[in-house]
């Protein structure tokens, strides 16, 4: 697969997973200092990683989740806690998943986790987990 087919079916992925109004504010918001690092990101993380066939989409949500909260990088969680929903992850997925990271990332990371993902669900409205 040549670059362009890369960055065509990342674009592809990324859409389906952030959702067209997360990636058409993400792209309204290139700049020459910005976009060479966009393209990269869509090239390798999306038309690399996320289009691979052994894992489903499902799955890589909660992965990815679990590494966000493990690194402790809130915006990035965010933005995935509201994009698992487009993969078929369910609330009580994610409840497991703050529940399994409290032992392996701490009470901490999972406590602000947990506070993250009810205002996640009160945006875009599903119930909180209050």
């Amino acid at each position: 697969m040549d670059e362009k087919q890369r960055y065509a079916e990342g674009m592809q992925v990324r859409r389906a997973v952030l959702g067209d109004t997360h990636v058409d504010r993400s792209l309204a918001s290139l700049t020459p200092f910005n976009e060479e690092f966009q393209e990269m990101i869509t090239r390798h993380a999306w038309g690399d990683i996320w289009t691979r066939p052994g894992l489903p989409r499902h799955t890589r949500s909660l992965i990815t989740i679990a590494m966000l909260i493990g690194m402790n990088h809130a915006e990035e969680l965010q933005m995935h806690l509201k994009a698992a929903r487009n993969n078929g992850v369910t609330r009580d997925e994610i409840k497991e998943l703050l529940m399994h990271s409290a032992i392996y990332c701490g009470i901490p990371a999972a406590n602000a986790a947990f506070h993250l993902a009810a205002s996640v669900w009160d945006e875009i409205g599903v119930e909180s987990l209050s």
